[in-house]
């Protein structure tokens, strides 16, 4: 089997979305259903992202197709998160890459601003992420008192704050840097480390310790 020797390198973008559809349709012949996804959508991020209306919209996609892109979908933020929460002590380098990659994961793909805290231990091992609000296509609430009486709440040495940016560019507006400062300030006065703040799309992420915005 190709896969086997080479990967998904091996193949077109439909047959990629047609692997996919294995799943949900073991014995049938999913060629023409990949093909009709890979039109309406342009490709597997863009199918992945998809609401569930929109894709029942196309001729051939029922409840276990969904289920199987829905399940795909979260899987890998749950691997992410579980991995990065069982480790030992990590690196600040390393740990940022791993953050980057698990935003990217869970809420790069959403259609308006989410907004998401990370809860660590002393050791830097993740104990949990929380989403704090959901917005508008441009905005979210993010009020700084509030996260940080979560995390004290929750009894957390550490913080790790990201939100997304539904236009792709993951730039940091001036808003982005008032919140951050904010949320730097109120984290400082509680005794709360600060480990990062992230802006994520599906296929990019900002850090603004590594720029220096932290």
């Amino acid at each position: 089997m190709r896969y086997h020797q080479a990967g998904l390198a091996a193949f077109t973008p439909h047959e990629v979305i047609e692997l996919l559809l294995t799943l949900s349709i073991p014995r049938g012949d999913v060629k023409p259903l990949a093909k009709r996804l890979h039109a309406r959508f342009g490709g597997l991020p863009a199918v992945m992202r998809a609401s569930r209306e929109e894709l029942l919209e196309i001729e051939g996609v029922g409840e276990a197709t969904i289920f199987a892109i829905r399940y795909i979908r979260e899987i890998i933020p749950h691997f992410l998160e579980t991995e990065i929460s069982n480790q030992p002590k990590t690196s600040t380098e390393s740990l940022t890459i791993q953050l980057k990659d698990i935003w990217r994961a869970r809420i790069g793909h959403e259609p308006v601003e989410v907004f998401e805290v990370g809860l660590f231990s002393p050791s830097l091992r993740l104990v949990k992420i929380v989403t704090h609000s959901r917005g508008a296509v441009d905005q979210t609430s993010v009020i700084a008192s509030e996260i940080i009486r979560l995390a004290v709440k929750a009894d957390a040495f550490a913080v790790a704050f990201a939100h997304n940016h539904p236009s792709g560019s993951t730039a940091p507006s001036d808003v982005d840097k008032l919140v951050t400062k904010q949320l730097v300030l109120a984290a400082t006065s509680a005794k709360v480390a600060v480990i990062d703040h992230f802006i994520v799309s599906a296929t990019s992420s900002f850090s603004f310790r590594e720029q220096g915005l932290l």
